[in-house]
Order: C-alpha cells, then structure tokens, then sequence
C-alpha cells in the first residue's frame, strides 16, 4: 500500500501544474483556433485570416512587433547578464541591490507603461529636469506622432526597464549553479574577466541564456500595455491588434486570428532557440 502511494506522489505533485495548465492555457488556445478557422455557422473558414490581412493596420503591427522584438530580447540579455554578473561577485550590498533592480516585477505592464508616461510627457519628469538644468529651452515631444523614433525608443527604454529583471532572475539562478572552481581555475590560468565572461561563464550558463531568450521573446511578441501606454495604436503592435478586433471592433474570429499568428511565431522562435542553443543533459544539469 505505501509503495503504491510513493508512486503515486509524483503524479499527484503534477497534477495541480498540469490542471493550471490545462484550464488557462491549453484550452483557451484550442477555444481560440477555433474562433479564427470557424465561420457563424461552424464551418472552416479562413475569412478572418483574410481580413486581418486586409487590415490597414497589420502590416505597421507585424513590422512595429519585430521591431520591438530585435530590440528589445538583445538589449534586454545583455544588461541582466551584466546585472548578473555583478551580483554573483557578491561585493558588499549586493542583496540590496538585487531587490532594488528585481522592483519591476512587482509592477503591473500597464502600471509600468503609465509610470512612464509621466517620465516622457510634455510636461513629465525627464522634460522637467531637464528645463532646469538649462539643457533644453522648450520641451522635447518624446511621445508625438511626428515623432516616430523618439516614441519607439520609450517604449523600447520602458519596456526594457520593467522585464530586464526577470531575465536578469534566471541568469543569476544559472550563475548559481555553475561551480566555483570553473571561477578560480580561470583566474590561475591569468584570464582578464572578458575571456572569463566569453570562454567560461557564456558556455556554462548555456541552457539559462536558452531558457530566458524563448521566456523573454514570447514575451515581446505579447508586448502590449506598455505600447498603449505611451504611444496608443501610433505604434500599432500585434497583441494591441488583437485587443482592439476584439473590444473595439467586437469581431472575436479576427481577434483570434491574430492570436493564433503571435502563436505560431513564438512556436517558431522557440524552436530556433532550441535548433542554435543545443544543451545536452550535462550542461543542463540533469545528468
């Protein structure tokens, strides 16, 4: 009877993930393949995919995505592998540090976005000081229309702002598991800390620079709330598309549509990562 038990245990240890799983992800993405392939009267249609095509916005939405995907995954690596390297030196007052710089998970995208917003307003924060510094006369319009690069390079400074943490997070645990003699032997060996950081830490911590791209890039394809934020649909992205089919235009089948396209790319993405960024079960620490 206890040995029965015992090897239930994993199952049962499973079972709350794959119901959480199951309820908030499988089946809303089976409820939303079938919105964008089904017609009013249940048939297959690619009528929505036709009209999203057709969209005026879809193609400043598919472009503007990619955009902010180019910028942001790279930019965005690059500081929280610096932030986690700094962190595991462990110099004095690095746990303060790390909840400093780990505050933005804590906060919402749209809050995020609208914090922002009082930043890079005419009249918000950065305008300000600014003007008292006698830097600028009259304010600068980051966020006009007229403007286009000033207003993406906001939404690509905020956005990386509020989810650099999360990948600075995984990093870190990766740095964790990494043994300090790898450390210590590259320091006998004389390497400065760019040929460690390049020849010892970058292949070790393989499988969490994986782990956090394929997290972070399915991220920036859902990038929404802080694009609406600060620039509305100037900056149409593809999940602010979705969104607005669905509340605005009420038309749930292009909506989904355009669900199901973000979809395939993050699919896509992911399997780029795992095609380029192969771990064995050693490097990934299962062996």
């Amino acid at each position: 009877m206890r040995s029965k038990l015992e090897s239930l245990l994993p199952y049962s240890l499973l079972a709350p993930t794959l119901l959480f799983v199951t309820l908030l992800i499988v089946i809303p993405i089976f409820q939303a393949f079938l919105l964008a392939f089904q017609s009013a009267d249940g048939s297959f249609t690619l009528a929505h995919f036709q009209k999203m095509a057709a969209d005026t916005s879809f193609g400043d939405a598919l472009k503007f995505t990619f955009l902010l995907l180019i910028f942001i995954v790279p930019l965005q690596v690059v500081l929280a592998l610096m932030m986690a390297l700094l962190i595991h030196t462990r110099f004095k007052g690095h746990t303060f540090f790390l909840y400093i710089y780990a505050i933005p998970l804590a906060i919402s995208d749209l809050a995020a976005g609208i914090a922002w917003l009082a930043i890079f307003t005419e009249r918000g924060y950065l305008n300000s000081i600014l003007n008292q510094l006698g830097i600028l006369e009259k304010p600068f319009l980051f966020l006009s229309y007229q403007n286009l690069p000033a207003m993406f390079g906001t939404i690509v400074i905020a956005e990386s702002w509020r989810a650099t943490a999360i990948v600075m997070t995984i990093l870190l645990a990766g740095l964790q598991l990494i043994p300090r003699d790898y450390f210590e032997a590259a320091d006998v060996f004389g390497a400065n800390t760019l040929k460690r950081t390049l020849f010892v830490v970058l292949p070790l911590l393989r499988p969490s620079l994986q782990n956090a791209l394929i997290i972070r890039t399915i991220f920036a394809f859902q990038t929404f709330s802080v694009v609406f934020a600060l620039a509305g649909r100037v900056i149409p992205v593809m999940a602010g598309e979705s969104y607005n089919w669905y509340v605005t235009n009420r038309n749930p089948g292009v909506a989904a549509a355009y669900a199901v396209l973000i979809l395939i790319f993050t699919v896509a993405a992911t399997w780029f990562y795992f095609k380029f960024l192969k771990t064995s079960a050693a490097e990934a620490g299962y062996d």
